[in-house]
C-alpha cells in the first residue's frame, strides 16, 4: 500500500512539472510570436517612411531635419532638429546651421539659393542619392543626400565650392508639410 502511494504521489509530481514545462513553453513560443509580430510592425513603418521620403525628393518639396552636425575632421554636435536643416521646396533650398550666438537671429546661419543640376539615383540595393548644387548670396555648395533602403534616415553633405569646409547633417527626411522647423 505504502508503494502504491509512493507511486502514485511521484506521478502526480512529475505530472505536475510537466505541465508547468509545456506551460513555459507555451509561454516562451507566445512572446517570440509577439516579439516578431512587432518587429514586423516597426520593419512595415519605416519602409512606409522611407517610400514617403523617396517622393518627397522627388517632389523636390522635402526636410531633412538633422539630430547631429559633422564637421571636416570628424568632430560632432548633437543637434536640435527644428533649427538645424537641409529643405527644397521646388526650386529653392536652405541650409541652416544654428547654434547658441546669432548670425540669423536663433543662433546659427541660414543660407538661401536657388537649386540646379538636380539628380537623383537609386543604386541596387535600393539606397537613394539625390545630389544638387546651390547658388546664393551666401552659399555655392554641392548637396548631396543619401538615404538607406528600409529608412528615412539620411546624411546630407554640404560641401562648399569655394573652400573645403564640409559639413554632414544626420537626421530624418520629412516632405515639407510634416516638418516643424523654425526658419
Amino acid at each position: 500500500m505504502k508503494r502504491v502511494l509512493l507511486l502514485l504521489a511521484v506521478l502526480l509530481f512529475s505530472a505536475g512539472t510537466m505541465m508547468a514545462q509545456q506551460d513555459k513553453a507555451a509561454e516562451k513560443a507566445a512572446k517570440k510570436a509577439e516579439k516578431e509580430a512587432k518587429k514586423a510592425a516597426e520593419a512595415a513603418e519605416q519602409m512606409a517612411l522611407f517610400e514617403q521620403g523617396v517622393q518627397a525628393l522627388k517632389e523636390k518639396d522635402f526636410v531633412l531635419e538633422a539630430e547631429r552636425v559633422e564637421f571636416k575632421r570628424g568632430q560632432f554636435v548633437y543637434v536640435t532638429p527644428s533649427t538645424n536643416f537641409v529643405s527644397m521646396k521646388g526650386d529653392r533650398a536652405t541650409i541652416q546651421l544654428a547654434f547658441n550666438t546669432a548670425a540669423n537671429g536663433i543662433g546659427g546661419i541660414t543660407v538661401d539659393g536657388s537649386a540646379s543640376n538636380i539628380e537623383m539615383k537609386t543604386d541596387k540595393k535600393g539606397n537613394v542619392t539625390f545630389s544638387m548644387m546651390v547658388q546664393g548670396v551666401a552659399v555655392s555648395a554641392n548637396v548631396t543626400i543619401r538615404m538607406v533602403k528600409g529608412t528615412n534616415k539620411c546624411t546630407a553633405t554640404v560641401s562648399p565650392n569655394f573652400n573645403s569646409n564640409r559639413i554632414s547633417f544626420t537626421g530624418y527626411l520629412y516632405p515639407s508639410d510634416q516638418s516643424n522647423v523654425f526658419k
